[in-house]
């Protein structure tokens, strides 16, 4: 299945990168909340959808763009949750920190995630206790999250996150040695998952589709995702909101 899921993957992101690379042209809109969505989320969406319909046409469906099936999932103890373009200020800034998120949940846990990355080809890929990266070249490597006496804290790079100044400062009190990069959508959860950062905060809302398949990954390379409180990020009992509350993604 989740080679499968691998290849649905690759086909939305090949239809974003025509977009990305101007072979079609881009159109922007604004969401009803103002937040951007363009073609290329829409395409990928078309896309993914219709796919996972066709392969596994019983288990219900939630996508940041469609979000009519929302009661069906909750209800269900098993469905798909998508964002089809995870990352859409970066894809219109044109940094390439964007991806293509697939996740499948199972009574409130992502159990299988892919995240590809469209611009660097890359992606990473988590189901049954196993996690690894297919790299540019096509190799798979195997991943684990690496400890660093120099450890790397990773956040948004998005302007208008308003990040608890006070909250931060008593988190990096508890590190040493640290050095913060900015970078875009899930990417961040694959980066703590292959070893190259070791420290994810976050301290305002998500959506549950910007970080179920990246969850996925991370947790299974032997990262934790905690809330604030210390308790596992979940996806049982979504609500229209859809929102997650602030966590943290660390090596304990």
């Amino acid at each position: 299945m989740v080679e499968k899921i691998s290849c649905i993957a690759r086909v939305a992101g090949a239809e974003v990168m025509k977009i990305y690379n101007r072979s079609i042209k881009l159109y922007r809109y604004k969401k009803l909340d103002t937040s951007p969505v363009t073609n290329a989320d829409l395409f990928s969406h078309k896309i993914i959808m219709c796919l996972l319909k066709h392969l596994t046409p019983d288990i219900p469906i939630l996508s940041e763009e469609d979000i009519t099936k929302w009661k069906e999932c909750r209800d269900k103890n098993c469905f798909w949750l998508i964002d089809p373009l995870d990352g859409t200020k970066d894809f219109l800034l044109h940094n390439g920190e964007f991806t293509v998120n697939i996740a499948l949940i199972e009574y409130g846990q992502p159990i299988m995630g892919v995240v590809y990355v469209p611009v660097y080809n890359i992606l990473y890929a988590a189901d049954n206790g196993q996690v690894w990266k297919i790299n540019s070249q096509g190799k798979r490597l195997n991943i684990s999250v690496r400890t660093s006496h120099n450890p790397i804290v990773v956040m948004s790079r998005s302007n208008n996150i308003c990040y608890d100044q006070y909250k931060l400062h008593n988190y990096l009190k508890t590190l040493k040695n640290y050095k913060i990069i900015n970078i875009g959508s899930s990417f961040k959860f694959c980066l703590i998952a292959e070893g190259s950062v070791q420290f994810y905060p976050r301290f305002s809302y998500t959506k549950i589709w910007d970080t179920a398949a990246g969850h996925a990954i991370a947790m299974t390379a032997g990262a934790v995702v905690n809330d604030w409180y210390g308790n596992p990020l979940h996806y049982k009992n979504i609500n229209r909101s859809f929102l997650n509350p602030g966590f943290q993604v660390s090596l304990n």
